[in-house]
């Protein structure tokens, strides 16, 4: 039967290309390719079938064409459903093959041809079961070479690469995002090897519309979403994301989303220390900017605020919260009190007391809104003696 093997490749590539679907559809095999996987195959089958009757001792690999077929199918991103229906299609082949040759020769007896289906078909799973060993083999370094190339172009992305034009365009196809936005980046806390979120918030957006995208980095998940409607992707996240987070402001192009992400990262660090909230920087930005000038901040907290470091911090709480409500409602003594929960009376003692402490009129709005950046600043800098 060896001798047949180009014929009976000729009628394999024919039975592959009239049943197999997936090979049609796939397009990427070149013929001379299928021609000469299925001759390889073919031919190690039938030495294998002669080895398990005892008629070949050589102790040579016959496995090769099956696992070479199976990476380079793998790479070739053939399902591998598809490559093994064409195992079982040459298994078949042969199979008739033998029966014909069987029949044109000296007569086989029943026990001669159940051995020989049994040595085929064995030979056809074993085949089977090392192709599909490499297939998968190589589909799991495909996926982390794919792994690695997407976290490269993300960081590329979050780093200033696409202003780059040809990057951009790179990052664009592969991330399967278009050049032009708008784009809005949302960070969110996760903990390392975190996919689920990012699958969960991809659908909740999908649903209203919104195309996202995303990266888990070591600590914190990275989304790029193509935002229409800002209010509507701020809304989903904050009903599906429990973990404290940032939304950026919307940025025109891919070019421009290192802007986003650190927009995005500045709104997250907003969020005070054991809150869990979706921050979007359009409504922090006070914030944003005294953490962007942390000594100027630390300045401010000093300048305006500064003796109340000495006051024990029982009272110091009380002061503070009395005073950030105070600021809050526009000065508002009956507001202040229901918000603080005590009597007005004791909010205007409260009021006096700081200052008496602080040596500021309280009665001067030029000094409130220092005041109140000097609050959020003690609020946002990392706990020190307003803590």
């Amino acid at each position: 039967m060896l001798s047949r093997v180009p014929e009976l490749t000729d009628a394999l590539v024919a039975r592959i290309e009239e049943q197999s679907a997936g090979y049609r559809r796939a397009g990427v095999i070149a013929p001379h390719d299928l021609w000469r996987s299925c001759h390889d195959n073919l031919t190690r089958l039938l030495k294998l079938v002669a080895r398990a009757a005892g008629d070949d001792q050589d102790g040579t690999d016959l496995y090769d064409a099956a696992r070479s077929t199976g990476r380079q199918r793998a790479q070739q991103r053939m399902p591998l459903d598809d490559v093994l229906r064409s195992f079982r299609l040459g298994g078949r082949l042969v199979w008739e093959a033998l029966i014909d040759r069987a029949r044109a020769g000296e007569p086989a007896g029943p026990d001669e041809l159940l051995d020989l289906a049994s040595w085929v078909w064995s030979v056809v799973d074993d085949t089977s079961a090392q192709l599909a060993i490499a297939y998968h083999a190589t589909e799991r370094e495909l996926v982390r070479v794919d792994e690695q190339r997407r976290a490269t172009l993300w960081e590329g992305l979050l780093h200033g690469r696409a202003k780059d034009p040809a990057f951009a365009a790179q990052a664009a196809l592969n991330l399967g995002v278009a050049l032009d936005g708008p784009y809005a980046v949302v960070v969110l806390d996760v903990d390392a090897g975190d996919d689920r979120t990012g699958t969960t918030l991809e659908v909740r957006l999908a649903d209203v519309g919104i195309v996202s995208v995303w990266q888990a980095r070591p600590t914190t998940l990275v989304g790029l979403l193509a935002v229409g409607d800002s209010f509507a992707a701020l809304k989903v996240l904050r009903e599906n994301a429990f973990v404290p987070a940032g939304l950026s402001m919307t940025v025109p192009t891919l070019a421009e989303v290192d802007v986003a992400y650190r927009q995005a990262v500045l709104a997250r660090d907003t969020v005070p220390p054991g809150r869990v909230e979706v921050a979007a920087l359009a409504d922090r930005l006070p914030e944003a900017l005294l953490l962007n000038s942390p000594s100027l901040a630390e300045a401010l907290i000093e300048r305006r605020l500064g003796p109340l470091l000495k006051v024990p911090m029982t009272e110091r709480r009380l002061l503070l919260d009395t005073l950030s409500s105070w600021l809050r409602t526009a000065g508002s003594i009956n507001q202040t009190a229901n918000a603080v929960h005590c009597h007005r009376n004791t909010v205007i003692n409260r009021l006096r007391r700081i200052e008496t402490i602080t040596g500021l009129d309280l009665t001067d709005t030029a000094a409130h809104l220092e005041l109140s950046l000097a609050l959020r600043a003690s609020w946002l800098l990392p706990p020190g003696p307003l803590a």
